[in-house]
C-alpha cells in the first residue's frame, strides 16, 4: 500500500489531519472570537455543506466512511491519476477522514468559522477549506494537462 501511496502522501495527510484535529480541539476547549468579518463559534454538523442530509443522522457517517473508501479504492487502480494529483488527493481524503472521526466521536462535524461580512455563509472548518483548495488543485492541473494534449 505504500508504494501505491507513497511516503510524501502520507507525510501530508498526517499534516493535514494533525492541523485540522488541533484547531477543532481548541474550540471545543472553549476557544471564541467576535470580529466584524467573521466569527469563531463551535458549532455541531450533522449534515454535509451547508448542513444538507442532516435527515440521515447516523447513517451519515456511513455513508461517508464508504464514499472515503470507494475512494482510497479508485486511486489504488488508477494510478497515474493518483501520481498526478498526490498532493491534493492526500490533502482532500486526509481532510475527509478529519471530518469523519468527528462524526465518530461528536454528535458532528465540529465547525467553527462562521462569516458573516455583506453576507452570512455556512459555518466551516479547516478539513472544509483543505477539501475545496484540493478540488481547485485537481481542477487546475486538469486544464493546465488539456492544454498540453492539445
Amino acid at each position: 500500500m505504500l508504494k501505491i501511496f507513497p511516503l510524501k502522501f502520507w507525510i501530508i495527510f498526517a499534516i493535514v489531519f494533525a492541523l485540522d484535529q488541533a484547531s477543532k480541539y481548541l474550540f471545543l476547549q472553549g476557544l471564541g472570537y467576535k470580529g466584524e468579518f467573521f466569527d469563531l463559534v463551535l458549532t455541531y454538523n450533522t449534515g454535509v455543506a451547508f448542513s444538507m442530509f442532516a435527515f440521515l443522522g447516523a447513517y451519515l457517517k456511513y455513508i461517508q466512511l464508504i464514499f472515503i473508501v470507494v475512494l482510497f479504492g479508485y486511486l489504488f487502480y488508477q494510478k497515474e491519476f493518483l501520481k498526478t494529483h498526490l498532493v491534493a488527493f492526500a490533502i482532500m481524503l486526509s481532510a475527509g477522514c478529519s471530518n469523519l472521526l468527528d462524526r465518530f466521536v461528536h454528535i458532528g462535524v465540529v465547525d467553527f468559522v462562521f462569516w458573516h461580512k455583506w453576507f452570512e455563509f455556512a459555518v466551516f472548518n479547516l478539513a472544509d477549506v483543505m477539501i475545496n483548495i484540493s478540488v481547485v488543485l485537481i481542477l487546475i492541473k486538469e486544464f493546465l494537462n488539456k492544454g498540453e494534449k492539445c
